[in-house]
């Protein structure tokens, strides 16, 4: 009889579990008027936490491509000797916030630039190793884009280093308008969840209220308080994810078309847009579960602070 009553505890519990599930699956439907106001809120705000998020990661992406394109140019004094140019990238190496340095000898640079246009080949091609004006020179790779300008100034001061270009100017402001934008969308996905629970509390808590008579009984029966609030938080999953629908079908059609309208930039080859896959598939579960959450997070708090179950 023991081991009987043991197996059948399981059983028992996903049995309740199938019911609660049921009932709730069923309560959305028999409220539909207020259920549809809570998916329309979830909705509306899904989908703007949705756009918010694939802006936040995008800005970070061009944060980290920028960071890989941006080379700061090191051109050597014309004069320098051999040992005195290897002693230049020694200095450099011993500076903080240096990743990669690379040596670029003035025909290197030569022939890139005769590659570039015949105009240029035509032109070029007649100088030797002794009339050529370049220089030759350094292309260091920073760890810590936001101090370039600092070391880019630290290696101006090294003997030898004629000029130093890294495209100043533009990468800081870029940098930091990125930067500020990135806080600013995350901010928005913050501050929405906090608003979407607020406003999924209050809706529910009116359709709690419509129930009042039925969570009357179920107290008079003697049901836990986990037996009373436990269908709502069902229900509220469900909520989330039928709120999560038509903002997962606007990350997955959406992102794949804007994507491709703009060929996976924007302005610039330096602003490229993550890829599609696996991207909105990770952007979807993440509204999915979202939504989720905030319906189960939105339904218990109703229950608990507004019935004071």
């Amino acid at each position: 009889m023991e081991i009987m009553r043991k197996e059948s505890m399981p059983m028992k519990a996903i049995r309740m579990l199938g019911r609660n599930i049921r009932d709730a699956f069923k309560s959305v439907f028999r409220n539909f008027s207020l259920s549809l106001a809570s998916i329309s809120c979830i909705t509306i705000t899904l989908i703007i936490v949705a756009v918010s998020l694939i802006a936040s990661l995008n800005v970070d992406n061009f944060t980290k491509v920028i960071k890989q394109d941006v080379t700061v140019v090191v051109f050597l004094d014309s004069d320098a000797t051999e040992k005195q140019v290897k002693q230049v990238k020694s200095d450099i190496e011993r500076l903080n916030n240096i990743e990669e340095i690379t040596f670029k000898s003035k025909d290197e640079t030569k022939k890139e630039i005769m590659e570039t246009d015949d105009v240029f080949k035509e032109t070029i091609a007649t100088w030797d190793d002794e009339d050529n004006p370049l220089k030759d020179s350094y292309l260091v790779k920073v760890e810590k884009l936001e101090d370039v300008s600092k070391t880019a100034e630290e290696i101006k001061k090294i003997d030898k280093v004629a000029v130093v270009k890294y495209g100043e100017g533009t990468v800081e402001q870029l940098v930091g308008t990125f930067n500020v934008v990135e806080k600013v969308m995350y901010s928005i996905v913050i501050a929405l969840v906090v608003v979407t629970i607020f406003l999924i509390i209050n809706t529910i808590k009116l359709t709690i209220f419509s129930r009042k008579r039925e969570i009357s009984i179920m107290r008079l029966v003697g049901a836990s308080n986990f037996s009373i609030k436990f269908p709502f938080v069902i229900e509220g999953m469900f909520l989330g994810i039928l709120g999560s629908i038509i903002p997962i079908l606007g990350v997955v059609f959406g992102y794949t078309t804007f994507y491709n309208h703009f060929s996976g930039r924007l302005f610039s080859p330096l602003i490229k847009l993550i890829k599609p896959e696996p991207f909105i598939l990770y952007i979807s579960l993440g509204v999915l579960l979202l939504g989720i959450v905030v319906g189960m997070i939105g339904s218990y708090q109703a229950v608990r602070k507004y019935l004071k179950v």
